[in-house]
């Protein structure tokens, strides 16, 4: 397998060109029809890959695609989502462009390179007259960026046929695998209160602003950074004329946790939380989505094993984690062996100074064959 590296180096042109041109087909996780548009061109540059492919339809968010190599369970599933968190307009702000061995555009550090990385690396198997050792189901979904709603029975269904899951998502910038993320959470918390005149009638009112103010504070209070714990108010609402006492207001809270532990507990804590003016209610919606994926032999035994293979081809992996979720969150909660962070080097994941580290993209797809043939 040592001369994967050298194969796949001199193909790192046409994984670039693959990247470009998945980079320039938008795909904000709200645009259906933008998001159908990339699966249907991956479907097609899978299937001419020599996969049997399937697209799961969807009503609401995108369709989701599953491309299989060879038949039975017991074999590899490989996540990746085509979604991306920019709105469609933003490549015309921000175009594709290469800076010495950087790439830069909207999603193609995330997770668009990852695509790149698994189609380069099955197609060049196929070149070389090789094959994986155990079936290869990949799964792009197209709703990762907004908690994979409709997607995660269907990442669920096929781990529980799998191996082991290889997670595609970005490696840290130094190149670390991910053996542990935060688990995440999405709440919005609603005061009501009861509307008067701010002059004639102040004194009958019941303020919800207030009352809202009060509970950022307790929410704001439960970060516990020893814990690896944090909550964030990151918006809030209420009110419509400064001469009204206003009845309603509302914050949106993210609240990330790093392990089941403290999931239990801010769980709790959230949906406890009661009124402290007297006639004020409270309405608390949202739930803990993403469970903490805990360095564990869930993912430290398959780290080890491509810390081995890795190290047949030169290269030498690290292990580290991040406050980020991703589906390696639902498929270690589940105990099937899962190996994150596969895609590519880069930084700047949901910013405007998202990039590629483009000789990345050869290496990884190295990796990633090295493993789907001797692991």
């Amino acid at each position: 397998m040592s001369d994967l590296l050298d194969f796949f180096a001199h193909r790192a042109d046409a994984a670039l060109s693959l990247l470009r041109g998945l980079v320039e087909m938008e795909s904000p996780s709200t645009d259906k029809t933008a998001v159908d548009r990339v699966v249907r061109s991956v479907a097609e540059r899978a299937r001419a890959a020599g996969a049997e492919v399937r697209v799961v339809p969807q009503q609401r968010w995108g369709d989701h695609l599953l491309a299989r190599w060879g038949d039975g369970e017991g074999g590899f599933l490989l996540l990746c989502h085509l979604d991306t968190v920019w709105p469609i307009g933003t490549l015309a702000e921000r175009p594709w462009r290469v800076e010495g061995e950087r790439a830069f555009g909207p999603g193609v550090y995330d997770d668009k390179a990852s695509a790149a990385i698994i189609l380069t690396a099955l197609e060049g198997l196929r070149a070389m007259g090789l094959s994986p050792r155990y079936p290869v189901t990949v799964l792009f979904n197209s709703d990762e960026e907004v908690g994979s709603p409709s997607s995660r029975p269907l990442i669920e269904a096929e781990a529980a046929r799998a191996r082991v899951v290889f997670c595609m998502e970005p490696a840290r910038p130094d190149g670390a695998l991910k053996v542990w993320r935060k688990g995440t959470g999405r709440y919005v918390v609603t005061a009501l209160g009861r509307a008067t005149h701010a002059g004639a009638d102040h004194e009958r009112g019941i303020n919800a602003v207030e009352e809202l103010a009060h509970q950022v504070l307790r929410l704001q209070r439960m970060t516990d950074y020893g814990a690896g714990t944090t909550v964030n108010v990151g918006r809030i609402e209420g009110g419509t004329r400064t001469n009204i006492v206003p009845d309603r207001a509302r914050v949106w809270v993210d609240v990330r946790v790093k392990t089941t532990a403290e999931w239990e507990r801010i769980s709790a804590a959230i949906e406890a939380l009661t009124p402290v003016l007297p006639g004020a209610r409270l309405v608390v919606e949202g739930r803990m989505s993403r469970p903490p994926m805990e360095a564990s032999p869930v993912t430290l035994e398959p780290f080890r094993r491509a810390q081995e293979i890795a190290a047949g081809l030169g290269l030498a992996l690290t292990a580290d984690g991040t406050g980020g979720a991703s589906d390696a969150n639902f498929t270690a909660a589940m105990g099937i062996p899962t190996l994150d962070g596969l895609g590519a080097l880069g930084d700047g994941a949901h910013s405007v100074d998202e990039y590629v580290f483009i000789p990345s993209l050869a290496e990884r797809a190295a990796l990633l064959a090295a493993l789907l043939v001797e692991w």
